[in-house]
């Protein structure tokens, strides 16, 4: 199996850039990095005429991209979709995200989402099931008349044994006591999201095992001087990690940079809340019988209300540094290197280190995505 050098692009490393290196892989794995004038011989070297060279993106969130929306489509097709669309803007690694629905769709979506593992389509790390145990209050464009509560019949199918990572999302004060450990214990990473948990709910939540929150600020208990809220809950605690839209819609810049102060960069993932324009051809869709339409760069109901986002990963990454003052790197980390430590995967991916899977993007001189690499398989198609 030959090794390749990937040469002329500065290398972006958790700890610093690399400005003339060589990044060498082998068979799907990262090497490591030498100097320029430093390849072995007789390696394939690949020339990337500058820009920069980092771990390729990883999205916790992403309900739908190239015009296919998960709960429309639960199947290995609709995933491979999903990941497709999403891959030309630096996307290596993802995981469709269901919006409440029926116990049926939620079956085929798990059930969608194994054989996707098991079928090795590129960038599909397991599956987030957001909902349907949400708070009525705080739905968003969720449909309430899909919520249920969680029963021992929920427990089993939430927990069934999976190849991968899932994500489930709930309102922790209307999780009845012992399923979010029970969740936890199984190996579901509990996130919190669409709730009206007050600070102590929330804490007696991150103690049951809770580990993250659903797109931060949105749809949740805001902090007050005296209501401190789960935004405040977030914040304080230093196990958990938080998704961030970084579209200057979901949230304000500012917001954003306060919680990233408050917390530390170590909490803050990058995420999108996509929906099906990502990497489509459309401006429109249907959501639970809703139309939905992108408006001045976001998705919205027909009352106005926020229906995810049409955002992609290397936006959200270029807004992290221009929104938030985040230079490369630590841009960098909140799209890669924390997503894949919330996932338990850092040992798999999400840096440019040896050993690591060699899951790469190339960004050029405008910070647009050129190249992508999954597993060491490298993709020119680009934003």
């Amino acid at each position: 199996m030959s090794v390749q050098a990937l040469v002329g692009a500065a290398i972006v490393r958790p700890d610093g850039i690399v400005d003339d290196g060589a990044l060498l892989i082998e068979g799907g794995r990262i090497v490591g990095i030498v100097g320029r004038d430093a390849v072995p011989d007789g390696c394939e070297t690949v020339a990337l005429e500058g820009g920069w060279l980092l771990p390729g993106f990883i999205d916790t969130q992403v309900n739908g991209g190239g015009d296919v929306l998960f709960n429309d489509r639960p199947d290995v097709d609709g995933i491979s979709a999903i990941a497709h669309a999403h891959r030309r803007f630096g996307t290596t690694g993802l995981l469709p995200t269901l919006i409440s629905d029926d116990a049926d769709v939620v079956d085929a979506a798990i059930a969608a989402g194994e054989a996707a593992l098991a079928q090795g389509v590129p960038g599909v790390l397991g599956v987030h099931i957001e909902g349907p145990h949400l708070n009525p209050v705080k739905k968003g464009i969720h449909d309430a008349a899909k919520f249920t509560t969680i029963d021992p019949q929920v427990l089993a199918r939430l927990t069934r044994p999976t190849a991968g990572r899932r994500i489930v999302t709930l309102a922790p004060e209307l999780a009845p006591p012992g399923a979010i450990r029970a969740l936890h214990d199984a190996g579901v990473l509990v996130a919190a999201g669409h709730s009206l948990a007050d600070y102590d709910q929330t804490l007696a939540a991150l103690r049951e095992g809770l580990t993250g929150f659903t797109h931060l600020f949105n749809a949740m208990t805001q902090m007050g001087s005296r209501v401190p809220g789960m935004v405040a809950a977030a914040l304080l605690d230093r196990g958990s990690h938080f998704g961030l839209i970084v579209d200057g819609l979901h949230v304000h810049p500012a917001a954003l940079r306060v919680a990233v102060a408050a917390r530390g960069l170590d909490g803050a993932m990058l995420v999108t809340d996509a929906m099906p324009p990502v990497g489509g051809q459309k401006d429109s869709f249907t959501l639970m019988g809703q139309p939905i339409h992108v408006v001045d760069g976001t998705c919205r109901g027909p009352d106005g209300t926020l229906a995810g986002s049409a955002l992609s990963m290397a936006q959200a990454f270029r807004n992290a540094m221009d929104m938030m003052g985040c230079s490369m790197v630590e841009a960098s980390r909140m799209a890669s290197g924390n997503p894949a430590r919330f996932l338990r995967l850092d040992d798999q991916t999400g840096a440019i280190a040896s050993g690591l899977r060699a899951d790469l993007v190339h960004l050029d001189s405008d910070r647009r995505v050129r190249r992508t690499w999954i597993g060491g398989q490298m993709e020119e198609r680009g934003e």
